[in-house]
């Protein structure tokens, strides 16, 4: 069965609910859209309690499907006053999906001033007050995340930037070496998760690839002809797994595609010195102090 976890601030409980049957076929950015399509008042405040953040792992994510293991975080955006979802890498959406979890709601305000910490494993869902933790920076917030509840637990966080609600705060999500460096950056729906008082989330599971498939032999077949199309690829087989994503600035760029001076052009006469490319050769100026076409979530 997929749940919905739902954390109210104000009541300051989480409590499961099981998945409406609209959402059944429903993940990602699809689901969070829609949930806030449903629940949150078109004309409320970003910042006030009647917004809501969800997070949500996609359709596939907790399976082997490559390239399935992406958070989308969704709300109504302080920048935009529009519906908004923004994602990222990591190792947490997978652990979510293989709790169970089809979405976190998060609702209400906190009516003390505290910071929260939401923990969510395979005993449940607790929300703990978590003063000690404000004013952290995501790399430290981590650090101690992984001291204490494990190395390998998903992290979902915020920086100061989020706790002081500015309006471009992202949503941190950690990678399989504990570092917060994967980021929902995209339309302030950090500050949404600040004006909650929720500080961070942790998520723990043992397995990643165990969510459950109807036909194991026919999505097994389906993943290994989508395998072998990206690994065969010249794009995703090669270049991306050697320069990383930045190997996309000169592609982009060529296409006339790379947003430049609030998107007044689509070229950048500097793109060279700022892509993959350069990337791998500084990389290389410096005897190999660096790493490039890190993984962005395992799978």
């Amino acid at each position: 069965m997929r749940r919905l976890l739902r954390v109210d601030m104000t009541k300051r409980e989480a409590v499961f609910e099981e998945a409406p049957e609209k959402y059944r076929l429903l993940g990602g950015r699809a689901l969070t859209s829609r949930i806030v399509a449903d629940e949150v008042p078109p004309t409320c405040h970003p910042l006030g309690p009647h917004n809501k953040v969800v997070f949500a792992p996609g359709l596939l994510t907790g399976t082997t499907a490559p390239s399935s293991g992406r958070l989308s975080v969704g709300g109504k955006s302080p920048l935009t006053g529009t519906i908004k979802e923004t994602n990222a890498g990591g190792i947490t959406a997978q652990q979510l999906a293989n709790l169970g979890i089809q979405a976190i709601i998060v609702e209400g305000e906190r009516p003390d001033g505290n910071w929260y910490l939401l923990v969510v494993d395979e005993g449940g869902a607790r929300l703990l007050a978590a003063p000690h933790l404000a004013g952290l920076g995501c790399y430290e917030l981590n650090q101690r995340l992984w001291a204490e509840y494990g190395q390998g637990c998903g992290v979902i966080s915020i920086g100061p930037a989020g706790e002081m609600r500015m309006a471009i705060a992202g949503v941190s999500t950690n990678d399989s070496e504990g570092h917060p460096g994967r980021y929902a950056g995209r339309g302030g729906l950090g500050a949404v998760m600040g004006a909650k008082g929720l500080k961070a989330i942790v998520v723990k599971s043992r397995h990643i690839f165990e969510a459950p498939v109807q036909n194991k032999e026919a999505f097994k077949e389906a993943v290994q002809r989508l395998n072998k199309a990206l690994s065969e690829h010249a794009v995703t087989g090669q270049v991306l797994p050697s320069l990383g994503t930045a190997a996309l600035v000169n592609v982009i760029n060529e296409a006339g595609g790379l947003p430049t001076r609030n998107f007044s052009a689509g070229r950048f006469e500097e793109a060279l010195k700022t892509g993959g490319e350069a990337m791998a050769e500084a990389v290389k100026q410096r005897g190999g102090k660096g790493v490039m076409g890190h993984t962005c979530h395992p799978g």
